[in-house]
């Protein structure tokens, strides 16, 4: 019996060996609501431009595109640092803008037999679904899994970003992807980010102090946009097949 009980103690140890942060998520989650909620609308602004002047929605997009990845990584330093009376606005223009480029996405999703809004609320379900799952899978991973996970995660999402970037060049020059190598890109893609909703319940506390919540806020908010949009990708594909 007390063989158990020292095997049990040293495994909580174990779990909560590092952790800097105990309620760093719980801080952020208002963050993480309030940046998706400004993505709906940006998402609704993208769709309104798309309906009533289609032709400079593409460059918008692409400006739009290009000021997001740079709002990303100064948003991202600044919250790190600490200083968040000048990074709630950067994030929050940056939450704007990702709604703007999601918007084209959505506007297919509506346009696609089978998908539609219910599809688009099925994506928004899945997503609070994994948040739900994630949760305890996630705070209960002993150190040497979650390391472990999280570097394949992250192995996996940068050559992920690799094959999607070589996606969009290659649509610039009209050629596409077929349905069923997209279908599987799109499921590699909700594979990946719900692995990461699980990482992320284990690295942010072990990563960001409670007073932190921005940025850990901000690695949410990616994690759960991302896996929206790779959702949305599948049942758009498993649509069109």
């Amino acid at each position: 019996m007390s063989n158990t009980s020292n095997f049990r103690e040293a495994f909580r140890n174990a779990q909560s060996h590092g952790i800097i942060g105990p309620n760093v998520i719980a801080n952020a989650l208002p963050y993480v609501g309030a940046g998706l909620i400004l993505t709906a609308l940006g998402t609704y602004g993208g769709l309104g431009v798309i309906r009533t002047n289609p032709g400079i929605f593409f460059p918008t997009f692409i400006g739009a595109f290009i000021l997001e990845l740079i709002l990303f990584f100064v948003a991202q330093n600044v919250a790190e640092k600490g200083k968040k009376s000048l990074a709630l606005p950067l994030l929050a223009t940056y939450s704007l803008l990702s709604g703007y480029t999601l918007s084209g996405l959505v506007f297919v999703a509506l346009k696609t037999p089978g998908v539609g809004i219910p599809g688009i609320g099925f994506a928004a379900l899945g997503c609070g679904v994994t948040f739900i799952v994630a949760r305890p899978i996630g705070s209960n991973l002993s150190e040497q899994d979650g390391i472990a996970l999280n570097k394949t995660i992250s192995l996996g999402i940068i050559a992920l970003i690799v094959v999607c970037l070589s996606q969009f060049v290659f649509s610039l020059f009209g050629v596409y992807t077929p349905t069923w190598l997209e279908i599987g890109i799109s499921g590699i893609g909700v594979f990946l980010f719900a692995g990461a909703s699980v990482v992320d319940f284990y690295i942010l506390p072990r990563t960001y102090r409670n007073d932190q919540y921005l940025p850990a806020a901000l690695s949410m908010y990616l994690t759960y946009i991302n896996l929206f949009i790779f959702i949305l990708r599948l049942l758009i594909a498993l649509n069109r097949r």
